[in-house]
């Protein structure tokens, strides 16, 4: 079984056939047997497709439709750094093809191929019968995957001009605090308190450069179905060059655990409640053991983490507070993010970094 299953096309996102069809016969060799197309249903933004040649599983991947940021959504920048890592520990899957030819159905695109496996979302297939050790081992083994990441030599993987990462601290922090200020609406808190403290903690430097990720997380992991091992991490539109506590701020942010509060609890996406889970301060100590990194004074990082995701649920939240999305499941984020902003004020006022 398999939760990283395909529904038919949805209305509306159904591509040009004839023409991509055309377009991958030319450009990626081996197909054989008709063209079959279905439809990945997760995630909010961009669009995915598993596109069959017989028994040959290919995934497309595509922007939204309709209006969309100029940075945002960058299939160029997936497609580049999986097929830089291709060779490398971290696994991947197998790149094929790009264009940013928009003739051919509607916007830039990639290929790769299908890595089979499992999702984890919101709790492990009951019929895998983990225990509480191999959940943990199974968790710590997807970290493996960031910390290989983060101690991949990027000069080796040619990704040296793959972005600027002096400033990086500064640039997220700003551009962070500026998109909430654009997003907010009337019925939230401006949590001003909260922006002024990130501007003035802010590291004076980061301690080095890597790869980010940008948004590492178990449902962004497949993990094979019978070995349980990873077989690919997933969606790398805002990986970066940049500071790695960043990245893994961004992660542990959404690591609720047993002891948090039950406001936070009801953001939980993923089962890292499980008897037997790691918290986030043992992944910490493992993370620190396996880089080298001191991972001692955190907090600013992990406010961070919050604060990044409370923005991109006011940004969401604000679509459905002008009329721009109908969707009832967004109705309830006003409450989240001023649950989230509280909460990185009451870790903002804890003794310590």
């Amino acid at each position: 079984m398999s939760n990283n299953t395909t529904v038919d096309i949805k209305a509306g996102e159904e591509l040009n056939w004839d023409d991509l069809e055309a377009c991958l016969r030319t450009n990626i060799s081996g197909l054989e047997g008709e063209m079959s197309v279905r439809q990945f249903p997760g995630g909010n933004s961009n669009l995915t497709y598993e596109v069959k040649f017989g028994s040959r599983s290919l995934v497309l991947r595509r922007p939204p439709f309709g209006t969309r940021p100029k940075s945002g959504h960058s299939m160029h920048r997936e497609y580049f750094v999986m097929s830089a890592l291709k060779d490398s520990s971290i696994h991947v899957p197998q790149t094929l093809f790009y264009t940013d030819d928009e003739s051919v159905i509607g916007a830039e695109f990639y290929v790769m191929e299908r890595v089979e496996g499992t999702l984890i979302r919101n709790q492990f297939p009951s019929e895998w019968s983990l225990s509480n050790d191999e959940k943990r081992a199974l968790v710590f083994r997807v970290f493996d995957e960031l910390i290989a990441l983060h101690n991949t030599d990027i000069e080796a993987v040619g990704l040296t001009e793959f972005g600027k990462p002096e400033g990086y601290i500064e640039r997220q922090i700003g551009g962070w605090n500026k998109r909430f200020n654009k997003a907010k609406t009337d019925d939230v808190d401006d949590f001003l308190d909260v922006q002024a403290w990130l501007e003035s903690n802010r590291p004076s430097k980061e301690i080095g450069a890597c790869i980010v990720h940008g948004d590492f997380r178990l449902d962004n992991v497949i993990i094979d179905s019978d070995t349980r091992e990873v077989g690919a991490v997933l969606d790398w539109e805002i990986s970066a060059l940049g500071d790695p506590l960043m990245d893994l701020g961004n992660t542990l942010a959404y690591w609720i655990q047993a002891d948090d509060p039950d406001y936070m609890k009801g953001l939980i996406t993923q089962p890292s409640m499980d008897e037997g889970m790691p918290t986030r301060d043992e992944i910490l100590a493992y993370y620190s053991s396996k880089t080298g990194i001191d991972t001692t004074n955190f907090k600013f990082y992990l406010v961070y983490g919050y604060w990044r995701n409370l923005v991109i649920l006011q940004q969401i939240y604000y679509r459905y507070y002008h009329g721009q999305t109908q969707d009832q499941r967004f109705a309830m984020f006003k409450a989240a993010v001023n649950a989230m902003g509280n909460h990185c004020r009451k870790l903002v006022q804890l003794p310590g970094n």
